[in-house]
């Protein structure tokens, strides 16, 4: 197997490359690594000691890439088929500008407002901080919530027509927030809801929750 991704399983960036391979239909090994901290090897091929890192032996023993951006855009050019970038250029934009979104915005309020003082704490033995968690959930989510609420509408994919890198860029973040214990409120956002619930049931992403799931179960959470 010439892939390889470096990361955690329940890491919604690392998520994000597998649910991308996944939808490729290619097959890949991933070799967990902890961030906290992080091992020394693992600096040489991620500068900003982040994750997922992509290794492609069939480049070279040496060819790595970090960043799950760069690392989606690199996939689509070497496995152009099915296409997971919109091809008309507007739309292509938007679903970057998603991406980024969700990596930026989304990211912080869901990984660093919820999961991590829910889940995170729990996995490093401490006690989950419920107040952060549900300070984040009145003050910062529903804005998130509402924005997308509203981007969606009635569509079923975010831009272009087709499921693509915006679907999965938003989407693993959702999944954290389930691990977390939490789920966006149907009534509020009833077209965010269903968008979700029909993203998340994609045999790429259901694969992933199980697993996943079934990690945490281990750890008692």
């Amino acid at each position: 197997m010439t892939l390889t991704v470096y990361g955690a399983s329940l890491s919604p960036f690392v998520r994000k490359v597998r649910v991308f391979l996944a939808e490729k239909g290619q097959d890949y090994t991933l070799e967990q690594v902890n961030i906290f901290p992080p091992p020394d090897w693992f600096a040489e091929i991620s500068p900003l000691k982040r994750i997922p890192v992509l290794r492609d032996d069939s480049v070279g023993a040496d060819a790595t890439l970090p960043d799950s951006s760069a690392i989606c855009g690199y996939l689509e050019r070497k496995f152009p088929a099915p296409t997971l970038y919109p091809a008309e250029a507007f739309a292509c934009g938007k679903a970057l500008w998603y991406e980024e979104y969700a990596d930026s915005d989304l990211a912080g309020s869901i990984g660093m407002g919820v999961f991590r003082p829910m889940v995170v704490n729990r996995l490093m033995g401490r006690e989950p901080d419920k107040a952060a968690a549900e300070k984040t959930n009145a003050e910062k989510l529903p804005v998130n919530f509402a924005w997308l609420e509203k981007e969606i509408g009635t569509r079923d994919f975010l831009c272009g027509g087709a499921f693509s890198i915006a679907d999965i860029s938003v989407a693993t973040h959702f999944v954290n927030y389930a691990h977390a214990g939490f789920a966006p409120d149907a009534a509020a956002f009833p077209n965010l809801s269903r968008y979700l619930k029909a993203i998340l049931a994609r045999p790429a992403f259901a694969a992933c929750i199980a697993e996943e799931t079934a990690l945490l179960k281990k750890f008692g959470l």
